[in-house]
């Protein structure tokens, strides 16, 4: 099978196409052939430096969407011919850059209906880190005063529509070329961070979820409420506010994305009844994954398109 591979860290050019084995599905495992998978800033990272996934050679990709092709032994969720969408156990399994990928049967659920495989791509990876942060972490409900940053990218713009089906007050932080697609996605209210500080647009916050670390995480602790909480996808800015933060009562939590089944569960029930919608702002042939990874379009997710027709 086709796959992206790479035998040293570094940047886009190290990515190169190669003819590896398809896997075999062992117990507890299905084989999915790939026809899109989505592209996380997290790929990128891993590829230059391997953080999370050791020294190469190594396939990355986390997000897939596709049609089973051969089921383990002991697996009885799903059969040959059934379209499946999922995140591969993070970060150990990755390998979504290819043709063919085997995992544990139950990172994946059925792909909704009412998406095509490169728009269900953008949806695991970004969608279960917003679910996990907002819903799981936050409890975010009726009336939550919620502000997201980076609104508009890959993680934010589906995390402002999940806070939105739970009933939350939502501010968005994002430039003001994405106000009206925000506005769209149900915001109450964007900040454009190029003019506007959003530590003094907005307080007595209940969750601030934010993507963007920097000085972010300090306004942040200004902006909630006591009580309140900030969930980060960067752990490591979280330490230098610690103290500030429980000076005022403010709860920290750190977030990685985990595979879960429950949480695709419900983010699927949410894209069936049209209250979630991942929004593709590019997509690339697999031959182009270091094009992709290098993307800066949005508002929303880069994709991969392993089978062409279903772009």
């Amino acid at each position: 099978m086709r796959a992206i591979s790479q035998d040293r860290l570094g940047g886009p050019e190290v990515l190169t196409e190669v003819d590896i084995d398809t896997p075999t599905p062992g117990l507890g495992q299905i084989l999915v052939r790939v026809h899109a998978a989505g592209v996380n800033p997290v790929d990128a990272m891993n590829r230059e430096t391997g953080m999370f996934v050791g020294n190469p050679p190594f396939v990355l990709g986390w997000d897939v969407s596709g049609t089973v092709e051969k089921v383990g032994l002991g697996s009885t969720l799903f059969a040959p011919g059934d379209e499946v969408v999922g995140l591969l156990p993070f970060p150990q399994g990755h390998g979504a850059y290819a043709e063919y990928v085997v995992a544990p049967t139950r990172v994946f659920v059925p792909k909704p209906a009412a998406l095509d495989h490169v728009h269900a791509a953008a949806l695991p990876l970004a969608g279960l880190t917003a679910w996990q942060a907002l819903v799981e972490t936050a409890h975010v409900g009726q009336g939550s005063r919620v502000l997201i940053t980076g609104a508009a990218g890959g993680v934010g713009h589906l995390a402002v529509q999940i806070a939105k089906a739970r009933g939350a007050y939502v501010y968005a932080v994002a430039g003001a070329a994405s106000a009206d697609f925000l506005t769209g996605l149900g915001v109450d209210e964007v900040i454009d961070y190029t003019t506007t500080d959003f530590v003094d647009a907005v307080t007595d916050l209940d969750v601030v979820f934010d993507v963007i670390g920097h000085d972010y995480p300090s306004k942040a602790v200004q902006a909630l409420k006591p009580g309140g909480i900030l969930v980060s996808t960067l752990p490591q800015s979280l330490p230098d506010v610690a103290e500030s933060a429980t000076g005022k009562g403010i709860r920290l939590a750190g977030l990685f994305v985990e595979a879960d089944r429950l949480g695709m569960t419900e983010l699927a029930k949410l894209v069936s009844d049209g209250r979630l919608q991942p929004v593709v702002a590019a997509t690339f042939p697999l031959a182009d994954a270091g094009q992709a990874q290098s993307s800066k379009a949005g508002p929303g997710k880069t994709v991969l398109t392993v089978v062409e027709d279903d772009s």
